[in-house]
């Protein structure tokens, strides 16, 4: 089976003899540190269409990558039941995988179309002219509208987006979508750097210092940038090689009440962080634009962690039990549970289906000042359905989508979120 492989200094051999170090070391060592960007040729987690939106939390493709080179045989298909912005399916095509993501943002279908687009000769300038000349508009149906965006800019707004609207299925519609997300955001009061859609100081005076600018061809240059950055994108995902695999995209949907219609060979996510559920908060202003309403928004909203009953579960760890004594606050007592609950159960249910291995990509997150150990609550909840852990192979964090504290504000305690995420290999007993 034909493998990914640029034409850079470290090539597969070198990579497949550091894998075999690392199978030898298990007899040894149940743990090892490494990074998943020396150990796979790609350029950078920005290369290609990779890095085209700024999903939260966003999946490295590196990790996938390293999971194809090294466990995916030839006709084995892939499971992501967080699939964000659809890394593992976009990395998935490079190595002739077929596969299935799932999320409960309906963004990840967009995304993942325009990421897996072949290359397009369009030229960004009439684009932008057809754009300044259209006199359609889109109006979102969202109350809030106001409040996020000055009324300077938004009859400007309305008609950009109007035009993108007028497409029905297109080249031009797909290349345009992510740069007139970016830049409707940046053009809002939304401080970028914060996790949850939120005004801040900063933001408020950005947009004062655009008003008082050209900001109308300050737009339509940051557009033209953009719109070349998508097409280039998708050429350096082209050179990759992707192939032509069957793939199952399904988005807003409830990960926690589905189940597979088709056994899976492998499943690789990353599930969200105890105290960092809430992303549709974030994606909701994206979502307005792109013609989804609040009803719709809010029923999404309502299935997130935080605000959905979870039915308890009997939970296979005595980690579990020895960290949830250490938490003494009532409302953290209960996020914990209620997280435990939903992933662990999430889990038991899915892993009936899957044949092979289970890659889980999580990072020890804190509650109350307390590091807790997903990691090792995973394995020791798994191993009690027939699943062996192979090894946790641990990366430290190079970058944050988020500006990081000192003191966390909300806890304002010494910020004490990880620098490290962990890689959990579980192999399925008797396969």
């Amino acid at each position: 089976m034909a493998r990914f492989n640029l034409s850079y200094k470290r090539g597969k051999f070198i990579k497949m003899k550091k894998h075999k170090r690392l199978r030898k070391k298990r007899m040894e060592n149940k743990s090892e540190n490494v990074s998943f960007r020396k150990l796979v040729n790609i350029p950078s987690t920005t290369h290609a269409t990779f890095g085209l939106y700024r999903y939260p939390a966003k999946f490295i493709p590196h990790v996938v990558a390293y999971v194809m080179e090294n466990y995916a045989k030839e006709g084995m298909s892939i499971f992501d039941p967080f699939g964000g912005c659809g890394t593992t399916g976009i990395v998935s095509r490079i190595y002739g995988h077929d596969y299935e993501l799932w999320d409960l943002n309906p963004i990840i279908k967009i995304l993942h179309q325009v990421a897996i687009m072949k290359p397009v000769n369009i030229n960004s300038e009439e684009i932008i002219k057809e754009m300044r000349d259209s006199k359609k508009e889109f109006i979102p149906n969202w109350s809030r509208l106001s409040y996020w965006y000055p009324q300077e800019f938004l009859p400007f707004l309305y008609k950009v987006w109007g035009y993108y609207h007028s497409f029905k299925d297109s080249e031009e519609k797909n290349i345009l979508v992510v740069p007139l997300l970016k830049i409707s955001r940046y053009f809002s009061y939304d401080d970028s750097q914060r996790q949850k859609l939120s005004k801040s100081t900063r933001s408020q005076d950005k947009i004062k210092e655009l008003l008082k600018s050209d900001w109308q061809n300050i737009f339509f240059e940051m557009l033209k940038k953009e719109i070349n950055k998508v097409i280039i994108g998708i050429k350096e995902y082209s050179e990759m090689s992707p192939k032509n695999v069957k793939a199952v995209i399904r988005g807003g949907v409830d990960s926690l009440g589905e189940t597979l219609n088709k056994k899976r060979d492998i499943l690789i996510t990353s599930p969200p962080y105890i105290q960092s559920q809430e992303y549709m908060r974030q994606a909701k202003l994206d979502l307005f634009w792109l013609g989804y309403t609040e009803e719709d928004i809010k029923k999404l909203s309502k299935l997130e962690l935080p605000y959905r009953h979870i039915e308890p579960i009997e939970i296979h760890s005595k980690t579990f039990f020895e960290y949830r004594n250490k938490i003494k606050g009532k409302h953290i007592q209960e996020v914990y549970d209620k997280y435990f609950w939903s992933i662990l159960g999430l889990f038991t249910q899915l892993q009936k289906d899957i044949n092979s291995r289970m890659f889980i990509f999580v990072g020890n997150t804190s509650a109350e000042g307390i590091s807790i150990p997903l990691d090792r609550i995973i394995i020791e909840h798994l191993e009690n359905f027939g699943w062996e852990h192979e090894i946790t192979l641990i990366d430290t964090i190079v970058s944050r989508r988020l500006f990081s504290y000192k003191v966390n504000p909300a806890s304002e305690r010494k910020d004490k979120r990880t620098n490290v995420e962990n890689l959990v290999i579980l192999k399925k007993i008797n396969n």
